[in-house]
Formats: structure tokens, C-alpha cells, sequence
């Protein structure tokens, strides 16, 4: 197994030789009532539906905090700012609108290796030779929330089901989760301008992320 290496939480450091639209932001200091919730910073992986008892997978990030590209980062604001107009949706009552919570963001390669070894299907995980536009800060994986309450909208499925059940085709689901799978996804491309992946509902990214450069910040 290759040798992991974590993310530190000194942001600053990392944004070094960039600039403009390419630049590495965390979301947070655009988006003031995003919600931040990193799936790889924590030690329960179960939703990468590993065998019982598998222990390969440690915290892949050491600390809460999201990283992407300015451009990805303001087109979240974009999505944001009208979701948070949203008062009413499918028959409930938001009276603080609707929000993003993210699980993941920018992700270094090496956790990209290490994912792909442990799930080697590049449907789900993509080849880490040729990376990620996760890898490249040009994607992002996210679901909605309610602002009032922090509690998340019934979606089709959990984060990471790599099933048929993720993929934005399937309507054997509840006629609820069907109609929040639409919203965020009308959201992001009509809004947002994001483009989006088939085999997940959660995953947005920016046209043209594939060419976006790989990067793989380190911890010492």
C-alpha cells in the first residue's frame, strides 16, 4: 500500500504559485453559510461499502476544511445565493432557504491512490495515472441542507454507493429524493454552470477540469 499523506490544516502554505481563477480557496470565505462537512476526514468510511472489519482506510484529511479553485468556489456562490431564496420546495417549508453541504473538494493524488487500490473501478474511483478533477481542484462532491435545521434533504443515496441507485437515470426512488436530485442538479448546471458526472448524483464539476493541472499538496 502506498504511504498516505494527510492534508494539513494550514491552508495559507498551500496556496502558493497561483493566481486568479486558479487560485486555491476555501469555500468558507465566500460562502458564508456553506456547510462543510469532509467524509474523508473522519474515520468512518462505511459509505465506500468496504468489507466488514477493513481497516486500509485511516482519516485521508486531518482537519474540516475544503480547498477548490476561485472559479469552482464562485460558482458555488452562484448556487448558493439562489438556494438560499428557496423557501418552499416539494411541499415543505425552508424559512431559512435551502444550502450546500460539501464532503469533498480539492483531494491530494495520494489519497487517490489510495482509494483506487482499495476500490479499483474507475466507474467510481478515477484512475489516479491520470487523476482526478477532484485532484485538480475542479470538483466537488456535495448534497443540500436544510439552513434552519443543518438536517440534509433526502437524496437518492448515500455518499459514495457506488450502485446504479447513484446515477442520475435511476427513478426507482422516492418521488421526494427524485425531486432533490432535480433541484440540485438544475441548481449547478442551470445556475451554476457546473457539469455533471452520471454514475453520481453528488458530483459537480467544472467544464474543462480534466486539463486542470494535478496537484498533491503534502503533509511534512
Amino acid at each position: 500500500m502506498r504511504k498516505f499523506f494527510s492534508i494539513l490544516c494550514l491552508l495559507p502554505v498551500m496556496i502558493l504559485a497561483q493566481t486568479g481563477d486558479d487560485e486555491f480557496v476555501n469555500p468558507k470565505d465566500l460562502i458564508y453559510d456553506i456547510v462543510i462537512d469532509l467524509r474523508y476526514s473522519t474515520p468512518d468510511h462505511s459509505f465506500l461499502n468496504l468489507p466488514e472489519g477493513d481497516t486500509r482506510l485511516p482519516k485521508f484529511y486531518t482537519c474540516n476544511e475544503s480547498l477548490m479553485t476561485l472559479s469552482l468556489a464562485n460558482a458555488l456562490k452562484l448556487a448558493q445565493d439562489s438556494l438560499r431564496n428557496i423557501r418552499s420546495h416539494n411541499g415543505k417549508s425552508y424559512p431559512h432557504g435551502i444550502g450546500i453541504k460539501i464532503w469533498d473538494g480539492y483531494r491530494p493524488r495520494a489519497v487517490q491512490y489510495l482509494l483506487f487500490e482499495i476500490y479499483p473501478n474507475p466507474a467510481y474511483v478515477a484512475d489516479p495515472n491520470s487523476g482526478s478533477m477532484h485532484n485538480r481542484g475542479g470538483a466537488v462532491d456535495l448534497t443540500l441542507v436544510d439552513l434552519s435545521t443543518g438536517e440534509e434533504l433526502l437524496m437518492p443515496t448515500l455518499f459514495d454507493d457506488f450502485s446504479v441507485a447513484a446515477s442520475h437515470s435511476y427513478m426507482d426512488l422516492p418521488q421526494e429524493a427524485i425531486e432533490n436530485r432535480t433541484l440540485l442538479r438544475n441548481i449547478m448546471v442551470n445556475v451554476a454552470g457546473l457539469q455533471t458526472y452520471g454514475a453520481e448524483w453528488w458530483h459537480y464539476n467544472l467544464p474543462g477540469a480534466g486539463s486542470f493541472p494535478l496537484k498533491d499538496f503534502q503533509m511534512k
